[in-house]
This record gives structure tokens, sequence and C-alpha cells, in this order.
């Protein structure tokens, strides 16, 4: 045979055998002998079947043998497609407590925020416990490439250890004065904790990087900031100075401050 047999399947393969076999036993004596079942074809067919058996293989055994192995050979698995994982945002690496980097890994421990905080003030005004609160910035934080450590340092300082006392109150979940612009504008409300910590977070993303936030922005005032920087950003706590803060001098410094009171806890 000089036609080169095409598998599409077990069942194809088989029913091909079978046809092959059939047009030979209705030939000649001569093409009933060289397809004689017990006797070796001289056709050479290099085709792999299911389970590394090739096609000579095959044609060296009995008809019943090879159809039954055909059918019994084991299904071709195909590899699922492996998809390139999306690559996260590249985060420096925070090396010391001098570093003024907005963006970058927390140094201070959850543990040591929370021990911070309550040597300061040991009934913080918050719908939640320390150590929950903490913990929505640093998942936050670190999400976003934001420093928690140093974003809870200045939470701190906007809420005067969330003791308030300003124009935000407690019931606002608003630890940063998002929105508040004067004496008399209380500034944005958060349904929740978290919420309140995800947009804080956001807030310090619009000034520090063009990237858009991981979640959904919650940030009331997000686009205002983008719009007024377009591609500038700022890179350093202390270029907050007189933007977060009016007229905000060492607005920046004092909460670097803070952060490194926290790591000495």
């Amino acid at each position: 045979m000089k036609n080169q047999w095409k598998f599409y399947g077990k069942t194809l393969v088989a029913c091909s055998l079978l046809g092959a076999f059939a047009v030979s036993f209705s030939s000649s004596a001569e093409a009933k002998r060289l397809h004689d079942p017990q006797m070796e074809t001289k056709v050479e067919m290099h085709q792999t079947l299911p389970g590394g058996t090739t096609v000579s293989d095959l044609q060296r055994r009995p008809l019943k043998e090879r159809i039954q192995e055909i059918l019994n050979a084991p299904p071709e698995v195909e590899e699922p497609v492996q998809t390139a994982p999306v690559p996260a945002a590249r985060v420096p690496v925070t090396q010391s407590v001098y570093d003024a980097s907005i963006v970058g890994t927390p140094l201070a421990t959850q543990q040591q925020c929370v021990k911070y905080l309550l040597s300061v003030n040991p009934y913080p005004e918050i719908s939640v416990s320390p150590e929950e609160l903490v913990s929505y910035y640093y998942e936050e934080g670190q999400r976003e490439g934001i420093r928690p450590d140093v974003a809870f340092a200045q939470a701190l300082k906007e809420t005067g250890f969330f003791r308030y006392g300003g124009t935000v109150t407690p019931d606002q979940n608003n630890y940063c004065g998002l929105g508040t612009t004067s004496a008399t504008v209380k500034g944005a409300y958060f349904a929740s904790s978290k919420m309140g910590v995800r947009a804080h977070i956001q807030h310090l993303l619009a000034y520090a990087s063009t990237r858009t936030p991981v979640e959904p922005v919650v940030d009331p005032r997000y686009e205002l900031v983008r719009s007024v920087y377009g591609e500038r950003t700022l890179d350093k706590w202390q270029d907050l100075n007189g933007r977060w803060a009016v007229p905000g001098n060492s607005y920046g410094q004092s909460i670097l401050s803070m952060f490194r009171a926290i790591v000495n806890e």
C-alpha cells in the first residue's frame, strides 16, 4: 500500500484497518497472501499512535490484536495552555528607617504599630480592634506598593492617635482627612474601616504613581489628584508638605518621625 494512512482517532484507525483487509480478501490470491494477518507487511509506516505504538508495530501483529490494541489505547490528554502570570508591580525593598520614599515595603511589624498606638492612646476611637485596623493598612498598602507602616503613622498624625477632636469624627472611618478642606467641611464618609483604609492608601498612590489602583477606586479625590499632577508623581513623604497639608512645612518629616518611633517599639 502506497497511500499514507490518516489517523483521526482510535475508531477511525480501526475502521481503516478493517476496510484495508476487506479489499485485500476480495482481490487475487497473491494479494491475499501479501495481506495475510499472520505475515509481516512490507510497508513501513512510522506514524505514532496513542501510547507510543507505531503503525509498523501494529502491522506485524494479527488483525484482531491490532484492532483491540488501537481501541484500548489510553486517550491522548491535551496539556492545558499555560498563561504567563500578570507581573506584579515592582516595589523597591525599603532598607532603612531613613528611607523617605512613599513607595516601598514595610520595616515595622504589625505588632509594633499596635503597641505604639496603645502606648499613646489605650482607647482609640475606631470601629474595629487596633490589630484589625493595622492589618488593613498592611493588606491594602502591600497590594498597592505603598509603605503600610508609614501610612499608619500618617493616620496617627491625622487623627491625633484616633482621638479626633477636630472636624472629622470617628463614625466617618476617614483616617487621613480626605475631603476635609476647612473647619466646616467634614469630608468623606466610608461604610467600613477597611474602605477607609483603602481610600487612604489609594490617595497616597494617586500622588506617588500613575498606576491605576488594583482595587476599584473608593478615594473620592483620586481623580482630582491625577488630573492635577498628570504624569508627575511625588517620591518622598516630605513632598506632601504644602500639598496634602497646607502650609504643612514639616508635615512629611513629622510622619517619618512617628514611623521611626514605631520601629523602635
